[in-house]
């Protein structure tokens, strides 16, 4: 089921794979909220994206970008306006269209949204197991790989505990962990890194790239550009629900750090001190 755009604006020509199979392809997705029309402003604005099967990558903008717009509609959170999203392929079969059968394609997916709303009056051992056990998965494997990602996310102290009592940081960490239960080909993680400390971002990237490596699939947004530099393989540069720039990093960032093409890409630095001049200790 492809929802089609509005074809007053001529369409973009879709990206091509940059695999046979791509974890997921997205063309021409776009979101309006309200009542689309002359003068509406999409939050996404005909994003194309193909993302390689076992790459790490990385979706950056400041923030409004149409980032989390992009992953919802992506993951099938949230009902586009028009376009179509394809995830799957390869070892797992057929590509899938998200909303034309979004039950088999939301197996394959572990999705961590943006504010994601967990059932914080479970403890978070609790929480990861009822995430396993409503995928249909074994109970003895779903205990198993529970204690396992406890571990991993260095949850042991807190895993009796009520999510709720939950930091912010732990409370990204176990909802981490229960995106990550099933083993999915895909993992879309919005902001994962967020309020989380230095020695549980580095113990995350770990993981994530132990599971790339394996032949998983990461995609993440940030709009924290060297984060995405160090860990990612491929970035996609988003502002004002459109995509600027896509391809490996060396690709996007040519001859400048990151940071110093995205702010070449998007524009809006100032001389931020000017007009600041009374601004010193007296």
């Amino acid at each position: 089921m492809s929802i089609q755009a509005d074809s007053s604006r001529p369409a973009e020509r879709p990206p091509q794979p940059h695999a046979p199979n791509p974890a997921l392809l997205i063309q021409d997705l776009t979101k309006v909220y309200g009542h689309p029309g002359p003068g509406a402003r999409p939050a996404a604005d005909r994003v194309n994206l193909a993302v390689p099967r076992g790459s790490f990558y990385g979706l950056v903008g400041r923030n409004g970008a149409g980032k989390t717009t992009t992953l919802s509609m992506a993951t099938g959170l949230l009902r586009p306006t028009a376009g179509t999203v394809w995830v799957g392929g390869g070892s797992q079969g057929r590509p899938v269209d998200v909303w034309a059968d979004s039950v088999t394609a939301k197996r394959r997916m572990g999705v961590l949204p943006d504010g994601t709303h967990l059932f914080d009056r479970l403890t978070g051992r609790q929480l990861v197991t009822y995430s396993g056990l409503l995928r249909g998965m074994d109970r003895e494997l779903v205990k198993e790989r529970t204690e396992d990602l406890i571990h991993a996310m260095d949850l042991q102290d807190a895993a009796g505990k009520q999510v709720q009592d939950y930091s912010a940081g732990m409370t990204k960490k176990i909802a981490l962990a229960a995106a990550m239960i099933h083993a999915p080909a895909l993992l879309v993680l919005d902001e994962p890194f967020e309020s989380v400390d230095p020695v549980s971002a580095a113990n995350i990237r770990a993981i994530l790239h132990q599971y790339t490596q394996a032949g998983g699939t990461v995609v993440v947004s940030s709009h924290v550009m060297d984060l995405v530099q160090r860990m990612c393989d491929h970035v996609a540069v988003m502002d004002n629900g459109r995509v600027l720039a896509q391809g490996t990093v060396e690709q996007v960032r040519g001859e400048m750090s990151l940071e110093d093409r995205f702010v070449t890409l998007v524009g809006g630095r100032t001389d931020a001190g000017e007009g600041l001049s009374w601004l010193r200790p007296e």
